[in-house]
């Protein structure tokens, strides 16, 4: 038996579906400013389909997404009300924890974007510090490139938050950030500002094994959260996560077998990313519980 944090499952892309709109380049932030309450109402389905926590729907929330659409003055306010609505989702299933999402400056699946570390660390560290006092943990998500993950860990290690790194790595080989970088030298990363779990996100599921084997020997906890998109290349980059094609067959049934086999690697942190929806985390939730697992 395994004690597994069942994580909730994509938001963004649920975000979408759900609006029936178009929200542009802004993706998430947009339908949030557009329709109130349905980030709560997503982070109500997951507490009931049986996940641990509520990642908060601050991801895409960054100065160099709002600066273009001339947003940039609703920085602190927007990140206060994604806040308040996973608190109030808690509220209403009288459980969970909070993680505070931190996503990729410059753009997902884009380490060409990263800036310097000095630069990212920064502002990580603006947003740490805005999430800190309500979150319970910082979960810093998709990084593809070592120096990213420098600067995210450096700024989030600003708050007294205990923080989780999650990289997303190439579909063909998980053993690689899209970077290019191996997942293993993340070794050396954690051994200037050390993280309290290490996972990988966003990536298909075929590549999360390859991933685990390199997170394994770094000696924290460790997990995966998969999307249901199609490959994402080099020549597949948009300009948001609505423009990536979703697969039609992950079924709940075929994504908690991947999650399952991640268990028996040792991974102890489960859930799912961009087109992983509540239908696919209960799924998840009832098999961990049949096969003997315990979800904390």
């Amino acid at each position: 038996m395994t004690e597994i944090t069942l994580l909730d499952g994509g938001m963004g892309q649920e975000l979408i579906a759900r609006a029936g709109s178009d929200p542009g380049p802004l993706w998430a932030t947009r339908v949030m400013i557009d329709h109130p309450g349905l980030v709560r109402a997503i982070h109500e389905d997951y507490f009931a389909a049986g996940a641990s926590l509520a990642t908060t729907n601050t991801y895409n929330i960054l100065h160099d997404r709002l600066v273009p659409h001339g947003l940039d003055a609703l920085y602190h306010a927007l990140h206060l009300r994604a806040l308040a609505e996973a608190h109030e989702a808690r509220a209403t299933a009288g459980r969970g924890l909070i993680a505070g999402s931190m996503g990729p400056l410059g753009e997902s699946y884009r380490p060409d974007l990263t800036p310097p570390v000095e630069v990212s660390a920064a502002l990580y560290a603006e947003k740490a510090r805005i999430m800190a006092p309500h979150v319970d943990v910082i979960l810093i998500e998709t990084i593809s490139s070592l120096d990213l993950a420098r600067g995210a860990l450096r700024g989030a290690r600003t708050t007294d938050r205990p923080v989780w790194l999650s990289v997303s790595v190439q579909d063909r080989d998980g053993s690689r950030l899209r970077s290019g970088e191996p997942v293993a030298a993340l070794a050396e990363v954690l051994a200037e500002t050390p993280a309290d779990a290490v996972l990988a996100n966003c990536s298909m599921p075929e590549a999360m094994s390859a991933a685990l084997e390199a997170l394994r020997p770094l000696g924290l906890p460790f997990g995966a959260y998969a999307n249901g998109f199609s490959e994402i290349t080099p020549h597949t980059h948009g300009t948001s996560a609505a423009e990536y094609c979703a697969r039609h067959d992950l079924t709940p049934e075929r994504y908690t077998d991947f999650a399952l086999h991640w268990v028996t690697q040792g991974a102890t942190l489960i859930g799912g990313c961009c087109e992983v929806g509540p239908a696919h985390i209960r799924h998840l939730h009832d098999r961990l519980l049949a096969e003997g697992h315990r979800i904390a």
